[in-house]
């Protein structure tokens, strides 16, 4: 299915705040403008997470995913969301650090709980 339109939805864990939105992009270049934009809004982010997945000009399947030097690889975490939902389109978490450490573990949680909740929030208004 084809996002056609961005939700956004918050989610926070240990004083940490993740942002996340589900939007339409058909390259990375769309991702990086979305990435642009959510650095501008959040600008005390360290770490901006992305997960793309749709066809190229060509037809192909292309899925892609960056995890922006976050422990975890939060960025296969928000693909997984994607491909297990069967959405094309792109996925971006940004992360304000909190204090805490979470670990790895605790880390791909929770970007997988605010890619997720997005995700939930489209279902939910579409």
């Amino acid at each position: 299915m084809k996002i056609d339109r961005s939700i956004e939805f918050r989610y926070v864990v240990e004083h940490s705040r993740f942002f996340a939105v589900l939007f339409p992009a058909s390259s990375e270049m769309d991702v990086q403008k979305m990435v642009r934009l959510k650095k501008g809004e959040h600008r005390k982010a360290n770490h901006h997470c992305w997960a793309l997945r749709g066809p190229d000009e060509k037809g192909n399947r292309i899925e892609k995913s960056r995890d922006d030097g976050e422990v975890g690889h939060p960025g296969r975490v928000l693909l997984e969301l994607l491909r297990r939902e069967g959405f094309e389109g792109g996925l971006l978490v940004s992360r304000v650090f909190g204090g805490v450490k979470l670990g790895v573990g605790g880390v791909s949680r929770a970007f997988r709980e605010a890619g997720a909740g997005a995700i939930a929030e489209y279902k939910k208004k579409g």
